[in-house]
Parts: structure tokens; sequence; C-alpha cells
């Protein structure tokens, strides 16, 4: 069992975490689940719950939004902390719906609604919190998955469309784990788009805006686990004010 400097959203504590599952019950909604994540005092809450409300705003944002730029979208959403979590599978559908947009927006592939509703769906279904250390796949990896698997037409059955999905989680994933050391879900966003907006001229022949690192990171004091500052390639420290 490991403690973190995360805290529990109904006491405050500070959050554990067991080698071996527990079943515990939903502080909120009741729901009694198999967990690795949990407070002193016992108090779990569920993925349904810890993002409660997140989903309708990331999707409502994504279907509006009339920007070709995934970095801004992804920045904009990430910026709602009122709405987003620190941490949290929240990010993956922020990551795959920033994505979506910014293919639908720039105009090269046509994208509907309905492809970006099934993209966030596919990846609400298996980004699960916590699973970046606990199977070492990151929700984010199968969120990027699910918008090329849909973009591609992938399926089991398929040959080159389902192994060109398959290599783009594998690049996110690896991609995602030079970024480690906390875990750091507004890291991994940033870094899975740059990698996606890579792999849609390789694979869609859509160019996308690249990164610009003129960005600057404003959730450092938020960290839970505390940032990795100079090591996070996002990271930059505001200039103390001339004297």
């Amino acid at each position: 069992m490991a403690t973190t400097t995360e805290n529990c959203l109904v006491c405050s504590n500070e959050l554990v975490y067991f080698d071996s599952g527990k079943e515990l019950t939903c502080f909120y909604c009741g729901k009694t689940e198999n967990t690795n994540i949990t407070c002193p005092n016992g108090h779990y809450i569920c993925d349904d719950c810890h993002g409660k409300g997140v989903f309708a705003t990331v999707r409502d944002y994504v279907l509006k939004v009339e920007s070709g730029n995934s970095f801004d979208i992804a920045e904009t959403i990430m910026g709602f902390t009122d709405k987003v979590p620190m941490l949290g599978c929240e990010n993956a559908w922020i990551a795959a719906g920033a994505f979506m947009a910014a293919l639908k927006n720039e105009g090269t592939i046509t994208i509907s609604n309905n492809q970006i509703d099934e993209v966030l769906r596919r990846t609400r279904k298996q980004a699960i919190g916590g699973y970046c250390g606990l199977t070492g796949i990151c929700g984010i990896a199968p969120a990027m998955g699910a918008c090329f698997s849909v973009l591609l037409g992938a399926a089991c059955p398929k040959d080159q469309e389902t192994a060109m999905t398959m290599k783009v989680v594998g690049k996110i994933v690896n991609a995602i784990a030079d970024q480690t050391g906390p875990c750091c879900c507004k890291n991994f966003v940033r870094t899975a788009l740059i990698e996606a907006v890579k792999l849609a001229e390789a694979y869609l022949n859509v160019s996308l805006p690249l990164y610009n690192d003129t960005i600057v990171c404003t959730h450092s004091e938020r960290h839970p686990h505390g940032c990795r500052k100079n090591k996070c390639p996002y990271y930059k420290q505001t200039p103390s004010p001339c004297r």
C-alpha cells in the first residue's frame, strides 16, 4: 500500500493505493466495485462520480469550437479548473475531443458530430482512473486510438486499419512513458497530441498546427503528487518582475 499526496474529495485525507484490489462502495452513488484507490476513512469515488458533469462540458465545447488547433482547444478545456480535475481520465476525453474537433475544423477530411460522439463514448469505456500505474495504460492512449479507429474504420476483422490504430496507441504509450515520474495528465494530453498531429500527417494526410512552445502550463501548483517542474518540457517559470 502506498500513500499519495492526492486528497480525498470527501474528507481531504491523503489517498492510498492498494497492491491488490478491494470491493468498495462509491460514497456518492452507492455502486460497488473492485478498486485499488481509496482514503484511510474508506471513502471511494467511482470514475463516473469523480468526473460528474465533465463529459458534457467537454462534449459541448468540442462540438461548437471553431479552432483547427488541437493544442489551443485542449488548453482551453483544461483551463476550466472549476470543472476539470487536475488528474483523472477526464483529461483523456479532452485529448480525444480536441484532436477530433481540430481535424473537423481543418476540413481536409469530413468528420461528423456523430463520429466525435463515438470517439468520446469509446474513450469513456476504456479510460479508467489510476490505470496508468496499475496496468501501464494511460487512458489518453486508448483515447487517441479511438480517434484513429473511427477515422480509419478499424475493427477486429480488418487488416491495416486495425494495425495502424494499434501502432498509434503504441507510439502514444511510449511517448507518455518518457514523461512519467510522477504522472501528470496535463503533460500527457500535450504529449499525446504532439504525437497525434504527426500521425495525422502520416496516416490521414492532414496537416494540423504543431505544438507552440510559448504555451505556459498554469497547473503546476495544482499537482497533488508534486510537479516535475524543470523535468517537464511544458513547465515554464514565470519570470520575476524587474527591480
